[in-house]
């Protein structure tokens, strides 16, 4: 009797054990996602883009008469050399878009913005 008494101490011990270890496991956020970290180029298209550009693959932009990166990434014919130049003349922008972009900040963005890139895009309605 002492002896299966013990095997039973045990096993809730082993039970409880398991339990306290798995509950102090990290889990991913709600929805199953783990969120990555954000690179240069999207943290600087989110703090100083995101007003006037949907930034993120899909989505309308706040301002209407402003592109939407992925409309940008999707040109034909575009190219990081291309959206480098671009990006890097200050005077080929819009008079509301008047901040200069420093060579660090538009490697960055570029980088982000060619992650936007869809074989399968098609622009919205």
């Amino acid at each position: 009797m002492e002896a299966l008494r013990e095997k039973t101490l045990k096993a809730w011990h082993l039970l409880f054990l398991t339990f306290g270890l798995t509950a102090c496991q990290q889990l991913p956020p709600a929805g199953g996602s783990v969120v990555a970290t954000a690179s240069p180029g999207h943290a600087f298209a989110q703090a100083s883009c995101s007003g006037c550009h949907a930034i993120e693959r899909y989505g309308a932009s706040p301002n209407p008469d402003a592109p939407t990166f992925a409309a940008v990434a999707n040109q034909a014919g575009l190219t990081a050399q291309t959206l480098t130049f671009w990006l890097g003349d200050a005077h080929n922008y819009p008079r509301e878009m008047e901040f200069t972009l420093g060579s660090r900040e538009v490697d960055d963005l570029v980088a982000y913005m060619l992650t936007l890139r869809d074989p399968n895009y098609r622009p919205p309605p």
